[in-house]
């Protein structure tokens, strides 16, 4: 059922509760994960070394799935199909999460990998059929279906850290799969409002920018001027060159940025002076996110109605800089602790949650201005011709720098304040470089 006039279809609230409650199914999953692995009484007793190369594998598969199941449900599925057949799988994996087992550990983690790669980029191109190509609010139901992604991420961890405190991290994974039977009982009940057109076999030069997006869980970008651009000018080599650049920033990114899920979680469960676990710690990022994205599209646009609106590779350089000084707020806050240490453990100390509250909000920052526009680049610089080609390398990358998260390995064997440094200076370093590269890139990009 399509839109008609200047109203949203009843499908795309359909499609945001949808994606809420999967996200909140997700992210109650992520909030947990580490730290029940940890756990030496309802968990395994791991290192943190351990589960941290557990979480990096798992983020990265999840983060390449979506290519295979967005293919699938073009060639064969159908995308509703598709997307209540993740919801079950996803459903499967917290169930068996659920239940004390190593074994049983490793198959909901490939359950829920699989689940996540026919979800989640469907239910993005689920929202874009329910509008006419061209259509004027296409884009602002993005904007409204992102939100959804929010909302169920930051309520994710606050009812997580609520049932594992009164009933056990078990019952909280069960809680979790209960999220995912609402997302699959309300697509279905209301299965009415979404239009499913027949599975068309994709141009091979072309890549769905729409499924893309949706696995990355950023909003998308107003869409391009129609007409012959000064960017069709430019050799492709010169571009797809650029966008190497671009790749080298993104893995740097989510190495850094994907922490969250690891040490920054360990950082608030050990390190920070709350009476509660780490695990609403994830509640932080989402909260921020709500709280700063129109804001900033509205300074974005302040500035574009003066002529000053930066290109999308300075904004880069800006988002990179923002990640780095959020590392370097943990950085301070952790030498604050050690120098209050009085024993022989240099890991002994609690600061306030401040400082992790005002890190997750300069990250956040980091996070709006350099995730999306990253992806949008990609589907802007691109040669047609290469475009599939181009935005799986976006993937590899993305998929590289989530592999990278395993750098938390390190977390007990540095001082914490060590590595925090060594974040920030990633972070800050490939900001310099990006930088130095802004005149060539411009040039290779022009009007981006």
């Amino acid at each position: 059922m399509t839109q008609s006039g200047d109203r949203h279809p009843k499908g795309l609230y359909v499609l945001f509760a949808t994606e809420m409650w999967e996200r909140f199914s997700f992210y109650s999953m992520i909030a947990l994960f580490t730290l029940y692995l940890r756990d030496p009484v309802e968990g395994f007793g791991w290192e943190a070394k351990d589960a941290t190369t557990l979480y990096a594998n798992y983020i990265m598969f999840v983060y390449l799935s979506p290519l295979i199941g967005g293919w699938l449900a073009d060639k064969f599925l159908g995308y509703r199909r598709a997307v209540m057949i993740g919801g079950f799988f996803f459903m499967a994996g917290h169930l068996l999460l659920s239940i004390q087992s190593l074994p049983v550990v490793y198959l909901a983690l490939a359950c829920l990998v699989i689940g996540n790669g026919f979800f989640k980029p469907n239910v993005s191109t689920m929202v874009g059929n329910l509008y006419p190509e061209g259509s004027h609010l296409k884009d602002r139901a993005y904007n409204i279906f992102y939100m959804g992604i929010n909302i169920g991420a930051a309520a994710a961890p606050i009812v997580a850290e609520v049932v594992k405190a009164y009933f056990g991290v078990h019952v909280a994974f069960a809680v979790a799969a209960f999220g995912m039977l609402i997302s699959v009982w309300i697509l279905w009940q209301f299965k009415q409002y979404i239009e499913e057109p027949a599975p068309a076999p994709a141009k091979p030069a072309e890549f769905d920018f729409e499924k893309a997006l949706a696995t990355v869980d950023v909003p998308p970008p107003t869409s391009s001027k129609p007409g012959p651009q000064a960017i069709d000018l430019v050799p492709d080599n010169r571009r797809m060159g650029a966008l190497v650049v671009i790749y080298l920033v993104v893995i740097v990114f989510w190495m850094v940025f994907h922490q969250n899920g690891s040490t920054m979680t360990y950082w608030a469960d050990e390190n920070t002076a709350w009476n509660v676990s780490g695990t609403l710690s994830n509640f932080i990022n989402p909260a921020w996110v709500i709280l700063l994205t129109f804001p900033l599209v509205g300074f974005w646009k302040w500035l574009d109605s003066k002529g000053m609106e930066p290109a999308t590779p300075t904004k880069m350089v800006f988002g990179m800089i923002f990640t780095g000084l959020a590392f370097l707020i943990l950085f301070v806050a952790a030498k604050v602790g050690e120098a209050s240490v009085t024993g022989a453990d240099p890991y002994a100390f609690e600061v306030s949650p401040l400082w992790l509250v005002g890190a997750y909000g300069v990250l956040t920052l980091g996070e709006l201005m350099l995730s999306p526009m990253g992806l949008s680049l990609v589907s802007k610089v691109a040669p047609v011709s290469k475009r599939g080609l181009m935005m799986g390398g976006w993937f590899v990358a993305t998929g590289i720098g989530n592999k990278l998260t395993q750098i938390g390995v390190f977390w007990t064997q540095w001082l914490h304040s060590t590595f925090w440094l060594m974040l920030a200076v990633a972070a800050l370093i490939m900001s310099v470089v990006l930088f130095f590269l802004l005149k060539p890139l411009k040039k290779a990009m022009p009007g981006i």
